[in-house]
């Protein structure tokens, strides 16, 4: 039987890759891949998916990243199946209507471009306690206490958003106040642990980093909302926009799910 009259097989919602205790789903690689099946993801399976992998185009037409690991991209290009999709909607209704806001929000500009300025913007630090007179501060961070604010007012409930405008406080600070974080590694593994609404933030060194909110998941490409930033993603960008290019494995630090506790 040729692959593409192969039946499709749903992905089963974790990373397969050496040392993995799933044998069906090993047994299922292996088969697909024409190799001695046997349930053990060994250094042969591991070549023969990277050989796959280095051969091959994800749902986008992008190349797929040539790891020897079986997530879901690869998975989905392996079995011809869907992309696995995510939630649809946010946890919450308070999430919902944050996403609105920033969804609105997007094509604000700074003013002028490069200046950590402008009347909008000038408001997001506000929402933090800073004065954008006083200096030149980033403000991704403030773009997501500004919107949880908002909409928080809208639906007259408690703002469960950490105030502050460093992007890595979000991280530091959300563990000890019980809301849930998610690894890189962890949100790799299960791609499912990343839902809209959540809060992702990136570790761009020098205790610097950058945040915004994901929109949407699809397989492991996210849309997100991000203040401060470019077409290119920057941390020290010149507005709010939605971007369609970050995959999990780049958020390097991790996900925040403000609707979760520990």
């Amino acid at each position: 039987m040729s692959a593409a009259s192969q039946p499709a097989i749903a992905f089963p919602g974790h990373v397969v890759k050496a040392g993995s205790d799933d044998k069906a789903s090993v047994l299922a690689i292996q088969q697909r891949l024409n190799l001695t099946q046997d349930g053990v993801f060994s250094a042969e399976t591991q070549e023969a998916v990277q050989l796959f992998q280095a051969r091959s185009l994800d749902f986008q037409d992008h190349p797929l990243t040539v790891d020897g690991q079986v997530g879901p991209m690869t998975w989905a290009a392996l079995f011809r199946s869907p992309v696995p999709p995510s939630p649809a909607a946010p946890a919450n209704s308070l999430l919902g209507a944050v996403l609105a806001i920033a969804g609105g929000e997007v094509g604000v500009m700074e003013e002028p471009p490069g200046s950590n300025r402008g009347p909008k913007v000038n408001q997001y630090l506000a929402s933090v306690g800073l004065n954008a007179m006083d200096g030149s501060f980033a403000w991704c961070a403030a773009f997501v206490y500004w919107c949880f604010a908002q909409a928080s007012a809208t639906l007259s409930v408690p703002n469960p958003a950490i105030r502050t405008a460093g992007a890595l406080d979000v991280w530091n600070l959300a563990g000890p106040k019980g809301f849930r974080r998610v690894t890189c590694a962890e949100a790799s593994d299960r791609p499912a642990l990343v839902n809209p609404g959540v809060i992702f933030v990136i570790s761009t060194g020098g205790g610097h980093g950058h945040v915004g909110f994901v929109e949407s998941v699809s397989g492991v490409v996210l849309t997100t909302i991000e203040g401060n930033t470019n077409d290119g993603g920057s941390r020290e960008g010149v507005g709010v926009f939605r971007r369609t290019a970050r995959r999990i494995s780049n958020i390097n630090q991790g996900f925040v799910d403000y609707s979760a506790r520990t």
